[in-house]
């Protein structure tokens, strides 16, 4: 089979397409045929060796697959051979095949393509979990979303519209805001500018913001924090920016206001039965045609190296995706 392997930490764009013999499934797993895999910051960080996990050497990077079963082990009914699924791996995805368990499967509805639901179970389960589980947000609030042009920013203005927010979308370019908009954002903001609070300002008419979904991080988190509501809470998603902001308690205490931690991943791995319920509310609105978290673009395989990279410098919009089989 054809597989994007590293087999030595480093930059991404040293990484190649190589023929690696085809994986059997064991007892409690099924056989991917994989058509589409979804990529992150994090898939990037793997293959660089630089995120706090070490992924041993050599391995396949990528996370996110969807696919067809093809096979199954001991164990697995026969009668799941042909279903279309995605599954969340720490590796493996960028490889034609790949035996994972059964358990972690999802069945895709006939509504979605491979390539929506390759890039979709981080970011729009991050999303939904940050939004409605840790943010409790009501119709009608005004969310502003950092880093709106990304992956995960794209899944959060998408859900939160679902939910009936108002949403204001944060990005860097025209480029990326334009994007965000497209996406179903209400409004845009620049916040590279060193006064983005003052056009902020002008689109909350000075009420401020009830939420903030925050996975960027660094000098942008105290400006957001300090344009809250009161009584509005400030979701920490991530640090893209590479930066841990250090935030004055005191703003918290003045505007009634929340910091909350967005740990989609942690509250999976403390109570596995959660994401569940998650995953069944998102399918639905996916069937109901309210979110549509189809990819901003999508490669060919033997581009993935250079998809990767483009993750790492910050030069991707929107979540990318690999189509294992073009």
């Amino acid at each position: 089979m054809r597989a994007v392997r590293c087999v030595t930490y480093g930059e991404p764009s040293g990484l190649a397409v190589e023929t690696l013999p085809a994986p059997v499934p064991g007892p409690g797993e099924v056989l991917i045929a994989v058509e589409a895999a979804g990529l992150g910051y994090v898939d990037a960080l793997f293959v660089r060796g630089t995120y706090q996990v070490k992924l041993p050497l050599p391995f396949v990077p990528g996370s996110e697959i969807a696919g067809t079963i093809e096979a199954v082990g001991e164990g697995v009914p026969g009668d799941l051979i042909g279903s279309r699924v995605m599954a969340l791996s720490n590796r493996g995805a960028l490889a034609e095949k790949i035996a994972i368990p059964a358990a972690i499967c999802t069945t895709i509805p006939d509504e979605m393509s491979a390539e929506a639901a390759a890039g979709f179970l981080v970011s729009y389960c991050t999303a939904i979990y940050g939004l409605d589980n840790c943010g409790k947000l009501q119709p009608g609030e005004t969310v502003l979303v950092l880093g709106a042009s990304g992956g995960v920013g794209m899944a959060a203005i998408d859900v939160a519209k679902a939910m009936g927010a108002r949403v204001i979308a944060a990005a860097s370019t025209a480029e990326k805001r334009e994007v965000a908009q497209k996406h179903g954002a209400d409004m845009v903001l620049d916040y590279s500018v060193p006064e983005w609070r003052k056009a902020l300002d002008a689109l909350t008419e000075k009420r401020g913001a009830n939420l903030v979904y925050d996975p960027v991080g660094g000098e942008y988190s105290e400006t957001a924090f300090r344009c809250l509501a009161p009584g509005g809470r400030h979701l920490v998603v991530g640090f893209a920016n590479g930066e841990i902001p250090k935030l004055p308690l005191n703003l918290a205490l003045l505007k009634r206001a929340s910091l909350v931690g967005v740990d989609w991943g942690g509250e999976i791995r403390a109570n596995p039965r959660a994401n569940g319920l998650l995953l069944a509310k998102l399918l639905d609105w996916v069937v109901a045609g309210k979110i549509h978290p189809e990819p901003a673009a999508s490669f060919p395989l033997a581009e993935a190296g250079a998809v990767l990279q483009r993750l790492l410098e910050r030069r991707m919009v929107g979540k990318p995706v690999i189509r294992v089989n073009a």
